[in-house]
């Protein structure tokens, strides 16, 4: 039996979530791996609900918002890329693969890109094997 990878999504729902649902409703094929959590600003992901994920089993994150530029609340998506930037940082430090985690500019209209993104990181995280609490794979 392959290992399939569970990964949490926080989507901000002006953008990343209205574009997942475009990708449902045009039926484009992706890894069915994605839980979604609705955010109304990846702004407010902070890297401590990354890390609480992992606690509660995910194997890995996406997080997807708005296009720089285009945030419903100013500067809501470079937040959350200084954000990212440091939670890489903590998670070199505690011994965990960053490519876990990934941060994604998705709009409302590119449900083709919301997609594709859910089938690389499906298929980057089943390659680094599920997520053990004692410093990242268990391989």
């Amino acid at each position: 039996m392959s290992f399939e990878p569970k990964i949490l999504g926080v989507l901000c729902k002006w953008c990343s979530y209205a574009g997942a649902d475009l990708a449902g409703t045009s039926r484009k094929k992706y890894a069915p791996n994605v839980r979604v959590v609705r955010v109304n600003c990846t702004g407010r992901v902070e890297p401590t609900f990354v890390l609480k994920a992992f606690e509660k089993g995910a194997d890995g994150v996406l997080i997807a918002g708005c296009h720089p530029g285009d945030c419903h609340y100013l500067e809501g998506n470079y937040k959350a890329l200084r954000r990212f930037q440091l939670l890489k940082k903590m998670l070199a430090q505690m011994g965990i693969d960053d490519g876990r985690v990934r941060l994604e500019w998705i709009s409302a209209s590119e449900g083709e890109r919301f997609a594709v993104v859910v089938n690389e990181m499906t298929e980057r995280v089943r390659k680094l094997g599920p997520f053990a609490k004692n410093g990242g794979s268990n391989g």
